[in-house]
């Protein structure tokens, strides 16, 4: 089973079934909302983008979504890969990008996501050889600052994912906490993991409270009774609750994704039409 980093490492450099979604609109009329335009992060349709990313890009959107999240763009040039999105008619407003690439690596990384027509560029990971001190993860924060920086001049967003090591305490403090205090808040941005906050017994909307405005990404997923993580919907996280503070937290985009779930392709429609019959 590969793991997201490995995954991010190794991958290498249908119109719109917009009716299907026209009761979101209905309901949201007048403003914008994320959950008018729900998206994929494309970790979960991650075999079959390595088999054809223009097929499941026209997949993804024949199900409904209208915005994915990369993870490694599947042997295919940043050109090639705009190319496919315009054909299939979706957005792609964020990216992970591996923790190795900043520093020297981030212009790169930059320059890649202008022509992809990225706004934010997400950190999705730290190595565990990298991060096992409160110190480690402060010489994070500096990076990430850095990366922010740079970022912004570029008219871009840095942003950091969440798993559930960042709230599991080390001397005493959770890395979570000191990575947000140590950043920048205009220059480093939040992707909270809903299902990896939960899973590390923390509280998604203790920090949009603490934290407000600074989480304009949201990975949507699921936890079912015994841990492990579900289709959203068939768990046991209050979404309707989370999502009654998206305009305290922030929250533009909401990516749905399951790691490693058993159909991918039914696993994100049944999450999106969990997400069509939400009332917020």
């Amino acid at each position: 089973m590969i793991d997201r980093r490995t995954f991010l490492a190794t991958s290498g450099s249908a119109a719109l079934a917009s009716a299907a979604l026209a009761p979101l609109a209905c309901r949201r009329a007048g403003r914008s909302d994320p959950l008018d335009h729900p998206g994929v992060q494309l970790y979960t349709v991650r075999d079959a983008m390595a088999e054809s990313a223009e097929e499941t890009l026209d997949r993804v959107a024949a199900i409904g979504y209208r915005e994915v999240e990369f993870a490694g763009y599947f042997e295919r040039s940043p050109e090639q890969i705009r190319g496919a999105l315009r054909a299939s008619g979706l957005a792609a407003p964020a990216s992970h990008v591996p923790s190795e690439a900043l520093g020297e690596g981030w212009d790169a990384v930059i320059e890649a996501a202008i022509t992809m027509g990225h706004r934010y560029l997400v950190v999705a990971w730290i190595p565990p050889v990298q991060r096992s001190t409160i110190d480690d993860y402060k010489q994070f924060a500096e990076l990430f600052n850095q990366a922010g920086e740079q970022s912004r001049s570029a008219g871009l967003t840095f942003a950091y994912h969440n798993h559930d090591f960042e709230f599991a305490a080390i001397d005493g403090e959770l890395p979570y906490d000191v990575l947000v205090a140590e950043t920048d808040p205009a220059l480093v941005k939040l992707e909270l993991d809903l299902f990896w906050i939960a899973k590390g017994g923390g509280d998604a909307l203790v920090y949009f409270t603490k934290h407000p405005g600074r989480f304009p990404l949201v990975h949507v997923k699921d936890m079912a009774a015994d841990g492990e993580m579900a289709d959203v919907g068939a768990g046991e996280i209050d979404f309707a609750e989370i999502f009654a503070q998206r305009s305290v937290a922030g929250i533009a985009h909401a990516f749905v994704e399951h790691d490693n779930p058993a159909d991918p392709f039914a696993s994100i429609r049944a999450s999106l039409q969990y997400l069509e019959r939400l009332e917020v």
